[in-house]
Formats: C-alpha cells, structure tokens, sequence
C-alpha cells in the first residue's frame, strides 16, 4: 500500500537546548551516495540499532526499520540509523555515545552549500539560524518519508516538488499546530537517499509557546499532504482496480439501505437488551439535568456501551456495521498505512447517536409514553358505493380511472364541484379530498376545509373523521386541535370507529390535548369493539401497563390475541411474549426493537450519498452550513425520535 510516513517529534529549546544545530545539519547533510552491497551489518551497527530501538522505540514505526527487518543489510541498517538519530535529534545530541557516532561517521561530498527551503525564495542559512540561537519555544521537526517507487511516480523525488507541496499548504500545517498564519515559521530541507527519501520541516511560531500539537493535529498534517501527494492514487483506489468508484458506493448503499430498511421494520426479541434497559431506566430516575450522553457519569456511559455491544450482536446490525466499516476502510488505509481493526460500535464515533437514542428511549420508558407502531396502517375513507347519488358515483368512476384521458377526468372534476356547490354531501367530501391530497386539484387546505366541513356538517362521518385529521395536521393555515377534537369526537358518536381509534391517540399523546388515559380506553374500546386491529393492539397495552384501565393482564393477552388473528405483528409479538410468561411494561418489551428502528435510521443517514460527477461534489464547509441552517430552521442535528403520525393523506381513500 503506498503511503506517507510522518513524524512529529520536538526540541525543547531554552538555556543551552536550541534548535540552530538541527538546522544546519538537515541543511548541509549531504545526499548520502548508495552503494549496492548486500552484506550483513557489522557489529557495530547491529549494536547500535539495538541501542536506538531500546532508547526510541518509535524507531520501530519507521519505513527504514522494515526495510532492515526484512532485509538486514549493511546498507539498510546505515539508512535506518541515519533516519533514527535525525528523529530523536534532541535526545541523541546530548548523549556522548550518539554525538561521537554522529561526529565520526563516514560521510560522503557535499552537493553545494545547503538545501534549505522555506517561504521565501534563496533561503539565507546564517540568517535562518540566527532565528533559532535564542528562540525559547518548542520547535517541531517533522520528517515526512515516501517510499522510493512512490516518491519516483508521484514525482516527489526532487526539492522542487516538496518546497512547492508545503508552500501550498503551510497555512494548512500552521492550523494543524494552532498557529496564526502570519506568525508561523518552516524551514526544510529535502533528503534523496536510500528506498526512502524524506524531507525534514522545521515550525515554529514567534510567539514562544503558542504552538501546540496533538496526535489528532498530525492526523491532520498527514491527511492534507496525503490528500494532495496521492490524488490520482486515491481517485484509482476508489475505482478499486476493475470498479469504479461509483460502483462501489452504489454496491454500498444498496447493501445498506436494504439493511437499514429491514432494521426499520422488523421486531426484535432481546431479552438481555430489555434488562439492561430495565437497569438503566431505574437509573434515570436520579439523574439531574439534560439527560444526554455525554453529560453522564461514567457508570451510567458505562452502562450504555453496554448495550450498544449488545446490539451490535445481532447479526443485521453487524452485517450493516461492517459494509459502513469496509468503505471507511478504503480511505483510511492510505492515511494509517495499515489495515484497522473495526472498533466496537459503542466506540464508534460516527455513531455516537445510537447512545442517545438509547438515552432518549429509556427516559422514554421511564416516563411511561407510549408508542403506537401503526406507521403503515392505512385510513379507510372511501364511502361505499351503495351510499352515493348515481351522478356521483358516475363521477367519481371517471375521475379515478386512469386510462380515460387527462382532460376528460378534469371535466369530470369540474362538474362534480358543480354537483357540490349544488349540496350532494358526497361530492362535496371527494371534492374535500381532493383539494387535500392534489392531482386533479391544485392542493388547497383552505379549499379542503371548506368542502370537507360543508359535508361534516351535514352529518356525513367520513367527512367528519377526515376534517378532524385536517385540523391535527401541521399546516399552519388550517391547524386548530380544539376543532380537530371536535370534529373527532362528532364522527365517533356517529359510529366511526376510525375516529374513535385517532381520538384515543390524541388524548395518549398528551401533545394538542393533555393526556387523559380514562378517556383514551373508553374511546379505544368503542373501536376496538367493531374489530378495529389498532386500536385492540393500544388497548391491550394500556391494560398490560394499567394506564387508564385496572392492569388486567388477562385482558391484554385478549385483545392481543383479537388483533393478531387479523395480522396485526405487533400483537402477535406481544402474545408471543406473554405466553413466555414475560409481563414486563409494554415500553419494556419493545424496546430492543424500538432501539433497533432507531438504529435503522442512523444507519440509513450514515450511507454514503450517491455519487455525482467530479465537479459536483458539495464542499465540505459549505455543507457545514447547510446544516447549521438546517438546525435553525428547527431540525434537529441529531434527532433520531420516530415522530408518530396522525396517518397518510393520500387520494387513494374515497
């Protein structure tokens, strides 16, 4: 794998340490000339290099030193000698047993005066250390080494190449280092020898103890150079050979979403997930504050990594885990070098997340909220045939069939908003849905109201079951919950049990009208009487948690059983549970699965987007700001909460 080594080590100027000495030895070093010889290493280089690894072990990470090992020979051991002492110059300097070596060892001719470089063009090097004599700060010396195949192709195996890399990026460096660009300082030097040649940077800044390096700083410095040395090489890579890199992405999120989706989907029976759950819940209770991951005592953090571990062992969220891992892989390999090993994913920081959401679900549980999972439950809001006028029913056939011409079925619209101003009760609800969901009407909310309660007032329930709805919907111009209630409540005394159904929910939310429990049974029994699966399942659980009703498990297990013999899954999940002899909350038992869905969609907001061609891609700040737009808009950066829907709105009802 072709990659570039850096290394970042420092000297600790002040008193009699100063960095002028390292100066002028990179700049006059001359280019050591190469002779083949394959040789074994003499004692004293063996003695030596076990001297370096055991004072440095560092020495072991570089380029030279796998070259040695693989191959110990006098020439290699030289080189990697060389290199070792160039990096710990601060240490080897003030120890008599490296200084002698340094002083002594054989040298070959000079190539001119130096080989300094830096922002300026015909670097004096007198002037240059003069800068250094008396400088008390820290001073950098990164050494940054490409393998000679690599440097020869890429066209990094001459000064020229090198100086015009970090000109380009000396600002890139100096963030890296925390240094204001107009007050850093870099020198360096270009050393072609051996099958690894380098180039030895000097920074600094003018202000004595202002820079600052940390591991993640050389992280960055390494992906700026890397980015830029291997360009051509990366955007081959992403071809993977034989692929291009669109194949691989697409492959990618293909492979994702179908897992993300069925994550979304399914039921999880966990029950480790569920008592880790339970333990975390009870441990919420005394937790001051905003209740977000990383504010938590370590326990509790402890706690939650648990059972992200968990999780990770199913094998949908592994299988998905390792296809999101496998990409990353494929960049980072050119930074590291070296194949990683896949992180736990409670380590995972790009899927910090699914903590929070196990947070987030917990206070969820703990604070007794229920869930309704009847996000593909379907509104019944077709009226009968039986029920309408004749010219309604010829009208509405035309409207809905689709091989008659556009033009005929917009007629057949027009006359039948003829039929409604006339005060055809049905015609004035199909013309309600039809301004609600568009298609032959432009959509219109205000419209939708007007026809929609010109037919509930005339008792028509339907109409009065889908005027509530408009009215719970977020659109500003027509959202009023009072009159939402209103009309649910008129519909359900008229015996429609789709309201009644949407009626409960309201009053469990506790979002437009404040929670009542009581009121929410009694009108989830009315449907649940008539067979309505919904509202048998919301019963069952607010019997098996005893909210508003008498805990009655034997009657949950009833109702259970009433909605899972007409494929309710849920139910079914519920029966399977209790016939297990598990009674534990409803909230409890399907929280392994409530945790899993909200997995499905942090993983589906992980995939990789789809590929575009070059010159399309969305800059990475520009996208930044999007974002913060995005959360001023009042999104949530990292909200992965099911909201629970009042149903579709679709035409396909009438």
């Amino acid at each position: 794998m072709a990659r570039l080594i850096v290394k970042s080590p420092y000297i600790q100027c002040g008193g009699d340490q100063g960095a002028d000495g390292y100066m002028r030895y990179i700049a006059t070093r001359e280019r050591v000339e190469i002779i083949p010889d394959g040789r074994p290493p003499t004692r004293k280089q063996e003695q030596l290099i076990t001297k370096l690894v055991k004072d440095f072990p560092n020495v072991k990470e570089l380029l030279e030193y796998e070259d040695y090992a693989q191959h110990p020979t006098k020439v290699n051991a030289s080189l990697l000698i060389t290199l070792a002492l160039e990096e710990n110059w601060s240490k080897v300097k003030s120890s008599e047993g490296y200084a002698r070596y340094i002083a002594t060892r054989p040298r070959a001719e000079r190539l001119g005066n130096h080989g300094l470089f830096g922002d300026a063009d015909g670097v004096d090097l007198d002037k240059a250390m003069a800068e250094l004599e008396h400088y008390t700060g820290n001073v950098w010396t990164h050494i940054l080494s490409l393998h000679r195949e690599d440097a020869a192709r890429l066209g990094y195996d001459n000064a020229q190449a090198w100086r015009s890399l970090l000109r380009t990026h000396r600002n890139d460096i100096a963030a890296a280092m925390h240094i204001p660009p107009q007050e850093f300082r870099w020198y360096a030097a270009f050393h072609d020898e051996g099958e690894h040649p380098h180039v030895h940077v000097m920074a600094w800044s003018v202000k004595p103890g202002q820079a600052y390096l940390s591991r993640d700083g050389i992280k960055q410095i390494k992906s700026t150079l890397t980015n830029q040395i291997f360009k051509q090489e990366m955007f081959h890579l992403y071809e993977q050979k034989s692929e291009s890199r669109e194949d691989l992405v697409r492959e990618a999120r293909k492979i994702m979403l179908e897992l993300s989706d069925r994550m979304s989907l399914g039921l999880c029976d966990y029950p480790d997930v569920e008592q880790r759950m339970a333990e975390l819940v009870q441990q919420l209770g005394g937790v001051q504050g905003k209740k977000s991951y990383g504010y938590f005592p370590k326990h509790l953090k402890k706690q939650v990594d648990e059972i992200v571990d968990q999780l990770e062992r199913l094998p949908i969220v592994n299988r998905c885990y390792q296809k999101w891992w496998e990409l990353q892989c494929q960049v980072n390999q050119f930074y590291s070098g070296k194949e990683q090993q896949r992180p736990p994913l409670s380590q995972q920081k790009a899927f910090r997340a699914i903590k929070n959401a196990i947070l987030k679900e917990a206070e969820f549980i703990r604070q007794n909220r229920i869930s309704f999972e009847d996000g593909d439950r379907r509104d019944h809001e077709r009226v009968d045939d039986p029920e309408l006028s004749w010219d309604c029913y010829i009208l509405r056939a035309m409207i809905e069939n689709e091989e008659q011409s556009w033009t005929e079925r917009d007629a057949a619209a027009e006359r039948l908003e003829q039929l409604a101003a006339e005060g055809d009760v049905h015609a004035q609800y199909i013309l309600g849905l039809l301004y609600r969901d568009g298609g032959l009407r432009i959509p219109d909310v205000e419209k939708a109201r007007y026809w929609l309660e010109q037919a509930a007032k005339q008792g028509l329930p339907v109409s009065q079951y889908a005027l509530g709805r408009l009215f719970f919907s977020d659109d500003p111009d027509v959202h009023d919950s009072e009159e939402g209630i209103r009309w649910l409540k008129a519909a359900a005394q008229n015996g429609n049990n789709h309201a009644a159904y949407a009626l409960g929910k309201e009053y469990l939310r506790d979002r437009e009208v404040p929670k009542d429990a009581v009121v929410a049974a009694s009108c989830l029994r009315q449907a649940a009487e008539v067979d309505n699966p919904w509202a048998q399942y919301l019963l069952g659980k607010l019997y098996l948690a005893g909210d508003g009703v008498e805990k009655d498990d034997d009657a949950a297990y009833r109702w259970f059983r009433s909605a899972a013999s007409q494929g309710h899954t849920y139910a079914q999940f519920f029966v399977d549970r209790m016939e297990q002899q598990a009674y534990a909350p409803p909230g409890l038992l399907l929280s392994a699965t409530r945790l899993l869905h909200h997995m499905g969609r942090i993983f589906r907001d992980s995939v990789p987007p789809v590929p575009v061609p070059d010159g399309m891609q969305i800059d990475r700040k520009r996208l930044q700001k999007l974002r913060e737009k995005k959360i001023a808009l009042g999104h949530k950066p990292d909200d992965h909460e099911e909201e629970q829907s009042t149903g579709s709105m679709t035409m396909g009802g009438w």
